[in-house]
């Protein structure tokens, strides 16, 4: 039970320390968040694990984090915002390709010992960011565009545009996710894995994704009653 406890208790840290972020620096709590996300979901997605009985790769729900960052700047700020927090975290994940391939240059001293490591982790890092880039980009740009497609359904139906946060927050994100599970599963470890296999981790990774999804709906919420006490108090001082 110790990986599905880390799991769960991952799950709540992350999606608290994005509210805290949030809480602290507004806008640009969320900004940082997406960069720390995007670095750390492309090097613990290295990792393959059992949890809940199922084969799973990490960096699920660090990811699952950017697209809760995603919804309540869709949902606060609008739909440049949000795009701009996916453009932020393609940016980085180059930065940091480029970073971390320009070590592998570099003739180790005969007296290192945390090198051969580095180059174990470092060498998949290319393959699996350049797909996290693509996949990254097309899934978070469409969801952000689904968001405010189904946020558009809700107004014009029901003629109020604070309600169904929830319908246009998972409406989004489930789909969104699914893409995600199918296209990174496969383009970051076709060849790596067998067939098999890679049909279990997109499976365990959606199935995260639900969960995740699910979950960052009442925080969306607490985002958005945060953002609403912070702006009477400064319509107030």
């Amino acid at each position: 039970m110790q990986n599905e406890i880390l799991l769960i208790l991952s799950l709540i840290l992350t999606y608290t320390i994005v509210i805290v972020l949030f809480r602290l620096f507004q806008e640009q709590g969320l900004y940082l968040w997406t960069i720390v996300a995007t670095i750390a979901a492309n090097i613990e997605v290295l990792i393959l694990v059992n949890a809940f009985g199922m084969e799973m790769t990490l960096g699920n729900i660090l990811f699952a984090s950017t697209f809760l960052v995603t919804d309540i700047l869709s949902e606060l700020y609008g739909k440049k915002q949000a795009q701009t927090a996916v453009w932020m975290g393609i940016a980085t994940s180059i930065t940091f390709i480029l970073i971390s391939q320009s070590w592998m240059l570099y003739a180790p001293n005969e007296n290192d010992f945390a090198f051969p490591a580095i180059r174990t982790v470092f060498s998949n890092t290319p393959r699996l960011m350049l797909v996290g880039i693509a996949v990254y980009a097309a899934v978070q740009l469409f969801d952000v565009w689904a968001y405010h497609k189904w946020w558009e359904f809700t107004s014009r139906h029901f003629g109020d545009r604070k309600k169904f946060l929830w319908l246009r927050n998972n409406g989004s994100t489930l789909v969104s996710q699914l893409l995600n599970a199918v296209l990174f599963t496969f383009g970051a470890f076709l060849g790596t894995y067998d067939i098999s296999t890679l049909g279990w981790i997109t499976l365990s990774s959606y199935i995260i994704f639900i969960v995740t999804s699910l979950a960052d709906t009442p925080f969306v919420y607490l985002a958005r009653y945060i953002s609403g006490k912070h702006l009477s108090k400064t319509m107030t001082s």
